[in-house]
């Protein structure tokens, strides 16, 4: 089963944002704001976002920052009720076609030390864990996992 029967991705626009901060707020200690979502989209020259949609429902997002020829995925999160079903995995691999198309070589992402289920879908995408920003998370001071990948031209 592809992607495209699981969900549809495409750009995120303001529109989605309720939908978005209802999945930030259930799936992150800190959530992200409205006002910074919103200034991602209208203001960050770099950033890119996706949301994944079932029907019309939003059930899932990932950011990206295109900084040089790098990728650095801000943010990813599916809908608890989806999650587990190749949600994120059709985000990652749209977010990582959005990338290359921008001229990104390579992708990094930070994770958390205790997060083993994402940190084994990164894995599975060809993340390789590079270093540890210790005390990252500033709810906890839970250190994150830094993780990088090389693109490919199969990208």
């Amino acid at each position: 089963m592809g992607c495209q029967d699981i969900v549809r991705t495409e750009p995120m626009r303001l529109q989605d944002l309720d939908a978005v901060r209802r999945i930030e707020r259930q799936s992150f200690t800190t959530p992200w704001s409205y006002e910074a979502f919103v200034s991602e989209l209208l203001e960050n020259d770099n950033a890119r976002y996706l949301v994944a949609r079932d029907g019309a429902d939003v059930v899932g997002y990932v950011g990206l920052w295109i900084i040089l020829d790098e990728g650095h995925i801000t943010n990813v999160a599916v809908r608890p009720d989806r999650r587990g079903r190749g949600v994120g995995r059709c985000l990652l691999a749209a977010i990582t076609r959005v990338a290359r198309a921008h001229g990104a070589r390579r992708m990094t992402l930070e994770v958390r030390k205790s997060n083993v289920r994402a940190q084994k879908l990164y894995a599975s995408l060809g993340y390789r864990a590079a270093g540890v920003r210790p005390q990252y998370y500033v709810d906890n001071n839970e250190d994150a996992i830094i993780m990088w990948r090389e693109l490919t031209d199969d990208d």
